[in-house]
């Protein structure tokens, strides 16, 4: 079987705009060249792709089938080139960096001013998602050169542990909840209303398991999909939110309350296969900088109850 790039970009730049006129027009390329690459890729591939209607194009089940592979196909092959470009020395460009949104707030503003230092004429590209299965999935099919996330339970490629993320319960500076001692037991939080996430996130999954531990299910108030938009609806006195400690900044002013028992989980920095020099000077400024426990939040936190 003979698949070319060349005959990927076409169908993907089909699919993308809807006619073959429209790609012919944004490839700089003949409609009947077009025409003739995409019939060329079906062949290889044993049928259709696409259904030719007078106005449009629509996808075929096998089609449908196609074209995440051949996004993906099209993906690896620019990281392979920007990979090579950076192992050759040549230090322009991006580095593709996927990672979770609430991690991009807390964890990579720190590392990314000390590699951009070392690489002052290289951009970095954040692909941010939602959920840690789609972060992992985004990496194996090639559209990051390095992920930083939480720890994947199986991972081929090389993976370097960077710290253990610590979640906190935040409440309004007018809360019932005493703060002294910063800590409290997720199991008497039952009949508060609850700043809680959309479904997509990851940090739904992390506070609907922790309440479920504690024996209860959580009272929704509001959902988001932001754990920054969940510090600012618990401030304004919407309910109680469990947020990592990273992304609360200096300037918060409700409470910060230790979960007991502490909802935690570690963080890695991974790649597909050994990463080039660029790469590897990432991974190192990440492990150096990672703060998954802010200063002023721990010195909040600190008290005699959290000695030792």
């Amino acid at each position: 079987m003979t698949i070319t790039l060349r005959q990927l970009e076409y169908f993907v730049t089909v699919v993308d705009e809807g006619s073959f006129t429209r790609a012919a027009q944004m490839l700089h390329v003949s409609q009947p060249g077009l025409s003739h690459q995409i019939q060329a890729l079906e062949r290889e591939l044993g049928g259709p792709l696409l259904e030719r209607l007078p106005r449009q194009v629509r996808l075929t089940p096998a089609g449908r089938t196609a074209l995440p592979h051949a996004r993906a196909s099209l993906a690896h092959a620019e990281r392979t080139g920007s990979a090579a470009r950076r192992a050759s020395g040549v230090e322009t460009g991006e580095l593709h960096i996927g990672t979770l949104f609430s991690i991009s707030v807390g964890v990579m503003p720190g590392a990314l001013r000390i590699w951009r230092q070392q690489y002052p004429e290289l951009q970095a590209h954040l692909v941010e998602f939602r959920h840690t299965n789609d972060l992992i999935a985004a990496m194996e099919a090639g559209q990051a050169d390095v992920a930083v996330g939480p720890t994947p339970a199986a991972w081929d490629g090389p993976a370097r542990e960077i710290g253990v993320e610590e979640f906190v319960i935040v409440a309004s500076a007018d809360t019932d909840l005493d703060s002294k001692p910063p800590k409290v037991r997720l199991a008497d939080l039952a009949d508060c209303d609850w700043v809680h996430f959309t479904s997509p996130s990851g940090l739904a999954d992390i506070l609907d398991q922790a309440c479920r531990a504690a024996g209860f299910s959580p009272k929704v108030s509001v959902r988001t999909e932001q754990s920054t938009s969940a510090l600012n609806l618990v401030a304004a006195g919407l309910g109680i939110g469990l947020v990592p400690a990273n992304v609360i900044p200096p300037h918060f002013e409700g409470v910060v309350l230790r979960a007991d028992p502490e909802v935690r989980r570690p963080l890695s920095v991974y790649t597909r296969v050994k990463p080039d020099p660029i790469t590897a000077a990432f991974v190192a400024a990440i492990a150096d900088e990672t703060l998954v426990m802010p200063p002023h939040v721990r010195t909040r936190l600190s008290g005699p109850a959290q000695q030792g």
